[in-house]
């Protein structure tokens, strides 16, 4: 069984490559069926547009949140493909986090020339 570091590591790698062959520039559904594609290869569980449970008091709450990709029900990844991540990206992975009790999410932005300038890596 892989640890976290061994799990993050395949995620990026797996991210690599997709971002190596199909560069910026696409819509976020595309990287996310692809970089879904690249991660079972590579023999990871993964989940795509998981629902993130919203409970308030004894409320639970249908409100349409999705985690875009969650790896060996462990590791949150949502996608982004914008110029710069802004504090609300990071407040939403935070509370992607903090919702679906889990310790670590990646932040991957797609539209950058390098891509290991678009990851961040959270923990809780």
């Amino acid at each position: 069984m892989m640890d976290l570091n061994q799990i993050t590591d395949t995620i990026i790698g797996c991210a690599i490559e997709v971002h190596k062959i199909l560069g910026p520039g696409l819509l976020e559904s595309s990287y996310e069926a692809c970089l879904l594609f690249e991660l079972k290869k590579a023999g990871l569980q993964a989940e795509r547009q998981k629902p993130v449970p919203v409970v308030y008091k004894e409320i639970n709450l249908d409100c349409g949140y999705r985690i875009d990709i969650l790896v060996e029900d462990t590791v949150i990844i949502e996608l982004k493909t914008v110029d710069a991540f802004k504090a609300v990206h990071e407040a939403q992975i935070l509370t992607y986090m903090k919702l679906a009790r889990k310790q670590c999410g990646l932040l991957i932005n797609f539209n950058v020339t390098l891509l290991k300038n678009g990851i961040k890596r959270y923990r809780l």
